[in-house]
């Protein structure tokens, strides 16, 4: 490629990727005799789509986001009681477009944090900004900004993003300062960007991460205000394989061996 005759001028205006198809565009034009203006619209819509596609890469790497976690590798037979058509609904992330939050709520491994990232994955195909955390690790990173000079900086990216994932919520306790920067997060991203948060606590108990009755009551009221609220139950996915394993290896071992005559 860096041979070809147009590769320097190419390069210069920030196209050189045109030349990964130009040679298939060239023998399209020729076979189907395509006006200039057609064989010129092809490389751009070429160019267009690589463009697209660098992005939607780089969007990913820098969300936190799982990309083998999407809504295709949920298993919903495995949990009957989740609202399948509310979560297709989710997935178009219109509730983003309106600046609504999505709460999921149930016990450990009920799939919450799959579904959550799952409709981060969405979002990011539909070119929204993401950013994914678990709680803590969002909140100790900030902590460390504050003490290297970077919070402002860290604070605005999770400010300016268009979707907020806080996995794990109330898993772990929090320092004060810590409860005061999730306080900030939520009271600047209120009716301004949304957020989906993943708790194995229950609504009543939410108030226990703040610490502060005054703070959580004024953060909960804004969190949960224009949220949509998905309590999933059942048993936890990893149990429940845990149980078919050990169910499989004890039928294996219990057969009967067959015995030569």
């Amino acid at each position: 490629m860096m041979s070809h005759p147009l590769y320097p001028k190419l390069r210069q205006l920030k196209l050189s990727g045109i030349l990964n198809t130009l040679d298939v565009r060239v023998s399209q034009a020729v076979d189907q005799q395509l006006a200039p203006l057609e064989f010129l619209a092809l490389l751009l819509d070429d160019e267009l789509e690589r463009r697209s596609q660098q992005r939607q890469v780089l969007m990913l790497s820098q969300s936190g986001c799982d990309n083998n976690k999407t809504l295709a590798h949920f298993d919903f037979s495995a949990a009957p009681g989740i609202n399948r058509t509310l979560i297709q609904d989710l997935a178009s992330c219109v509730f983003i477009q309106r600046h609504e939050n999505l709460l999921l709520c149930g016990p450990t491994g009920v799939g919450k944090s799959h579904l959550a990232n799952a409709i981060a994955i969405e979002a990011l195909r539909r070119d929204f900004k993401v950013v994914t955390k678990p709680t803590y690790h969002l909140l100790r990173d900030l902590q460390i900004a504050r003490a290297n000079g970077t919070y402002s900086r860290n604070l605005a990216r999770i400010l300016a993003c268009d979707l907020l994932v806080l996995d794990d919520f109330g898993l772990q306790s929090i320092s004060p300062q810590a409860a005061q920067d999730l306080y900030e997060i939520i009271t600047e991203r209120y009716e301004q960007g949304s957020m989906i948060i993943t708790s194995n606590r229950a609504f009543e108990e939410w108030g226990e991460i703040f610490a502060n009755d005054l703070l959580a009551s004024a953060a909960l009221d804004r969190l949960t205000h224009h949220s949509h609220t998905l309590v999933i139950r059942g048993d936890s996915f990893r149990q429940r394989n845990r149980r078919k394993d050990i169910a499989s290896i004890k039928s294996t071992s219990e057969a009967p061996l067959n015995q030569e005559s």
